[in-house]
């Protein structure tokens, strides 16, 4: 009964297993050895086992300029996102509403529209003649438009505007999950509501809001398109870095190390997530 059931199990993943080892494990696989060949003088990829390309790269203080800004400017997007979204998720799962289905319908609406056509839209937005520049012109708040475009502040925005979506679905998971009674209780033992939701809520969310952050950060440390479209000429992203030398310089072997490294700290990120951020330390050093 045992083997048959193990057989079952086996015929039944083995599609979805066959496609992640082809469309996911292969290519990374692919990438590594490539990360190794060696670029001839005459501009070749030569198949090699040797590490050049490594040692280049790792020597090089520009490519850790940009991985450090990547994680900066991820670091401050998942900020925003978090403070923009718990309340948002907040509202959405206490609010007396009999249809939320519609409420979450709506928040993904505007993912119907291609996401370089929303990120072109910020354009028009931040710009010079744009919608902000124009109301505070016209109001009197500034003389002159402001520069809130091509830099590091409209890459933020429209990371932010990209991303804060899965920050409010993974929060609104969490506490839609959570017991009224819990709450209820509190505030029946005499605590003020500010001090239900310090004690009760607030630590029992937190596994929401941090996986809302791990992938708000992943997602922003990995995005091209934003950093491609808002950012400046003095905007450092490092998939703009793997872009260059794979598009532009035609380095494939340098390419596929900066992605390896991309890849890497970001898992590395990732695995201490999940070894010092579980539920219980989390509740834990809430609850003291």
């Amino acid at each position: 009964m045992a083997d048959r059931q193990t057989t079952r199990a086996i015929v039944l993943l083995s599609p979805a297993m066959v496609s992640l080892a082809l469309f996911l494990v292969a290519p990374i696989v692919f990438i590594v050895i490539y990360s190794f060949w060696l670029r001839t003088a005459e501009g070749l990829d030569v198949p090699a086992f040797q590490f050049g390309n490594w040692v280049a790269v790792l020597q090089d203080r520009y490519y850790w300029l940009g991985l450090y800004s990547t994680f900066k400017t991820s670091l401050i997007t998942t900020a925003a996102c978090a403070v923009i979204g718990y309340p948002t998720a907040y509202f959405l799962a206490r609010i007396r509403f009999n249809n939320k289905a519609l409420l979450l319908f709506l928040l993904f609406l505007p993912f119907w529209i291609s996401y370089i056509i929303r990120t072109m839209a910020w354009i028009s937005v931040l710009g010079k003649t744009g919608a902000v520049n124009t109301v505070l012109m016209w109001s009197g708040l500034i003389a002159e438009p402001l520069k809130l475009l091509y830099n590091d502040f409209s890459v933020v925005m429209g990371l932010v505007y990209f991303l804060v979506p899965y920050m409010i679905i993974n929060v609104y998971v969490s506490l839609d999950g959570i017991d009224r009674n819990l709450e209820a209780s509190a505030r029946t033992l005499g605590c003020s509501a500010w001090q239900s939701f310090r004690e009760v809520t607030l630590p029992l969310s937190l596994p929401g809001l941090g996986a809302g952050c791990m992938l708000c950060f992943v997602l922003a440390a990995g995005s091209y398109v934003t950093p491609r479209l808002l950012g400046g000429p003095d905007t450092l992203f490092f998939p703009d870095l793997i872009y260059e030398a794979i598009i532009s310089q035609l380095d494939w072997p340098t390419g596929a190390v900066l992605s390896v490294i991309l890849l890497i700290s970001l898992g590395l990120l990732v695995a201490v997530y999940n070894r010092f951020m579980s539920l219980s330390d989390i509740y834990q050093s809430f609850a003291r």
